[in-house]
């Protein structure tokens, strides 16, 4: 049996239109320069971690230098997945390339576990075997500066990544927090060497330093993959979109209900189901539509708004809406 179009339909036609969808122009070099300035920053660090722990043979500094290649590979992934996030939606990729970015946090997660993992191997068999600890000046000029240069950097990634509302970037941002933080670690337990003599000191802020990874790759991986199962937005911003529509005021409208939401990227993609009184016009429905997705769109960033119109007392079923152009 042929189905029956419906898109002419007032009881069963719905709104779709990409309220607050498009970035600012503005937002896409901001992003990849932002990507860049963390590749660089990393590649000068991990030469100079790679010739500090050589004069030296300290482990401490050769695990940060591990530490180091992982946000860089890390950077380099959240560089080209910002890109291929801001392309436009095609044939294949209805709904944009928004989520690439979380990908690429996830795997970055996933690469900040594996660090962890060859920092803890190397610790355990340095405590077993130690060697002597040398020209620790060095190390600790080394790691000093780059606990400074890499809070830096932490600080304006962090700052581009709540401007842009981006994930990848957040996640490089965590990345280069925790090595600051582990840094500073290594940096106290170098002086701890130079001022004792204990050279066990070194391997174990090493294995101190995997721990600390471990726990930023874990949360990482968590926010990332929450979003790429389509987890629910925040409170917050639901009750953002329950007030942007209960605050509206149109006459026509009776209610609401089925409000579902999840986050693609920096994107948000909305849709509820509005009821309308009997006698609404479709010209007015869809004008009211359009009101409402103008609302709920300056009330949550990036959303994309999909309203499905029904009238008052309706089928409260979960149904597919049929979609028609809100042009």
């Amino acid at each position: 049996m042929k189905r029956p179009r419906l898109s002419g339909s007032p009881l069963a036609a719905a709104i779709r239109a990409p309220t607050g969808m498009i970035e600012p122009a503005a937002e896409h070099p901001r992003k990849s320069r932002a990507a860049a300035v963390s590749i660089a920053s990393n590649s000068l660090l991990i030469v100079l971690k790679i010739v500090a722990g050589a004069l030296t043979g300290s482990i401490a500094i050769l695990t940060e230098a591990v530490h180091s290649s992982i946000d860089l590979v890390a950077s380099v992934v959240a560089y080209f997945s910002i890109r291929k996030a801001d392309e436009p939606a095609d044939e294949d990729h209805q709904y944009g390339h928004a989520k690439v970015e979380n990908l690429a946090a996830a795997i970055e997660g996933m690469l900040i576990l594996v660090g962890a993992g060859v920092i803890l191997f190397e610790s355990v068999r340095r405590l077993a075997d130690p060697a002597p600890v040398e020209t620790i000046g060095v190390g600790i000029a080394v790691i000093g500066f780059s606990a400074v240069a890499n809070l830096g950097v932490s600080t304006y990634l962090y700052r581009q990544a709540r401007l842009t509302d981006s994930p990848a970037l957040e996640g490089d941002a965590a990345h280069l927090r925790t090595d600051a933080a582990t840094s500073a670690g290594v940096l106290v337990a170098l002086v701890l060497v130079e001022v004792t003599g204990v050279e066990e000191i070194d391997p174990a802020a090493a294995l101190l330093v995997a721990v600390a990874i471990v726990g930023a790759g874990a949360r990482v991986l968590s926010r990332s993959t929450r979003v790429l199962v389509d987890e629910s937005l925040p409170p917050e911003e639901l009750t953002a979109v329950r007030a942007a529509v209960e605050g509206h005021g149109a006459p026509e409208v009776t209610g609401f209900h089925k409000l579902r939401a999840r986050r693609a990227g920096s994107r948000r993609y909305v849709d509820l189901h509005v009821q309308f009184r009997p006698g609404t016009t479709l010209e007015r429905a869809h004008q009211v539509s359009h009101e409402l997705q103008g609302r709920i769109g300056s009330s949550v960033r990036n959303a994309d708004v999909l309203i499905h119109l029904e009238p008052e007392g309706g089928d409260t079923r979960r149904t597919p809406p049929t979609v028609v152009s809100a042009g």
